[in-house]
């Protein structure tokens, strides 16, 4: 029964950072294991990310942020990579894009109404039990600001105490700010995304044969949106771009596999992936030439969503990169990668009060492995369980809608 189980949990397509998207009755798309394994190696940079911000306050009251400084290595550098974790969240949304609307797409007879209700479930139980993990762990270690550094992510953007009401408008996703778990924000706009999908999915297919001005049109959308400080603006059409790609998967694939035929392929390959990669930290690795907060700095951190969109196309087309991804570890990190998202900023937290953040090493060591075994503990406790209740609502939602279309209609009598 538990290798039944486990088959069943790997058919569906999976998504954001993390959530499958729930199908409808019919047989459900191929799955991009590929995918899979980026999206856990891009949980990982995110759960590093935290560390980084948990750490620097120390490292650069110790050793400062000058040129050779652990700062300067982890911040300016390709090293950047390891804790890109608000760019991680960029690749989540392209990701999200591309495998949510695949089953709409690609499946006749795909039911909207089930899709969102399986997809409600998807998204919010394991939220819930997010908030009520990091609410019991607020309650079973008390946070002493005096612990950690003024002015840091874990003194401003954590939780001390918290509400009923607090947690129930946390619970909604529906604020742009969440102390008791933070990471939270991106599931508000994964909300978003999945309600609005039939009108992403209508537009990229009305666009399909300019998918490259459509492209250029979201990126420059998205541009305006961080310029303006306008969330949606700024996070939608990244979902658009994986949209996009849902719409001309087949013509990517086919893209690809011609230029594997061709000389120099592996070359290409490098290339690409190397390129997406620069280009997703290019904000950062700019700052020696235009500084944080000039508007050069910002143009160029605004087409980071370039690279987390080459670096989606990369996981398909590139054999080298699709072969490491699709490793046993990489699989493994996907598989709980929407669960290690949502709990370990609780327990990193819980650990930085505790220890203080001086100790930033040491909440690194007990904190990385605690973080995956919650995360594969949570994903067996409540995600996948969530992930068979939202398949099960999704199908009823969609045999019922069915069956009430298929019902004869009655004629009424002409009146005299």
């Amino acid at each position: 029964m538990t290798q039944l189980a486990e088959r069943q949990d790997r058919i569906a397509v999976s998504s954001e950072l993390t959530v499958s998207p729930t199908t409808s009755p019919t047989s459900p798309s191929p799955r991009l294991t590929s995918l899979d394994g980026l999206r856990g190696v891009a949980a990982l940079a995110v759960v590093l990310h935290h560390l980084y911000l948990i750490a620097t306050p120390v490292l650069i009251q110790q050793d400062g942020s000058g040129i050779g400084s652990p700062d300067w290595w982890l911040s300016d550098t390709p090293l950047k990579l390891a804790t890109a974790g608000a760019e991680a969240v960029l690749v989540f949304f392209v990701l999200s894009g591309l495998v949510v609307a695949l089953p709409a797409i690609q499946q006749k007879g795909f039911s909207w109404a089930g899709f969102l209700g399986g997809r409600m479930i998807r998204l919010y139980l394991p939220v819930w039990a997010s908030l009520a993990l990091g609410t019991a762990l607020l309650w079973l270690v008390p946070r002493d600001p005096s612990t950690v550094t003024d002015g840091s992510w874990l003194a401003d953007s954590n939780a001390r105490s918290t509400t009923v009401g607090s947690l129930l408008h946390q619970a909604g996703l529906t604020q742009a700010s969440y102390e008791v778990n933070n990471v939270l924000w991106s599931l508000r706009w994964e909300l978003a995304f999945s309600v609005l999908l039939p009108l992403f999915v209508a537009i990229a297919v009305l666009v399909r044969r300019l998918w490259w001005l459509a492209a250029a049109v979201a990126v420059v959308l998205g541009a305006v949106g961080t310029q303006t400080d306008t969330p949606a603006l700024q996070y939608l059409p990244v979902f658009f771009l994986g949209t996009l790609l849902a719409v001309r998967l087949e013509v990517i694939r086919e893209w690809t596999r011609r230029r594997m035929r061709r000389p120099r392929a592996r070359l290409w390959s490098v290339g690409i992936v190397a390129g997406s990669l620069l280009m997703l930290v290019s904000g950062w690795l700019i700052r020696p030439l235009l500084p944080s907060g000039t508007l050069g700095n910002d143009l160029v951190t605004d087409g980071e969503v370039i690279g987390a969109l080459g670096l989606v196309v990369a996981a398909i087309g590139a054999p080298f990169l699709r072969r490491r991804l699709e490793s046993r570890g990489c699989q493994w990190l996907g598989r709980i990668s929407f669960s290690l998202y949502l709990v370990h900023v609780p327990i990193l937290a819980t650990l930085a009060f505790a220890l203080g953040d001086r100790r930033w090493w040491l909440i690194a060591v007990i904190g990385i492995p605690l973080s995956l075994l919650g995360g594969w503990l949570f994903h067996r406790a409540i995600e996948r369980p969530s992930h068979r209740l939202a398949q099960w609502t999704a199908g009823r939602i969609a045999t019922r809608i069915g069956h009430v279309r298929n019902l004869p209609r009655r004629v009424e009598p002409l009146e005299a």
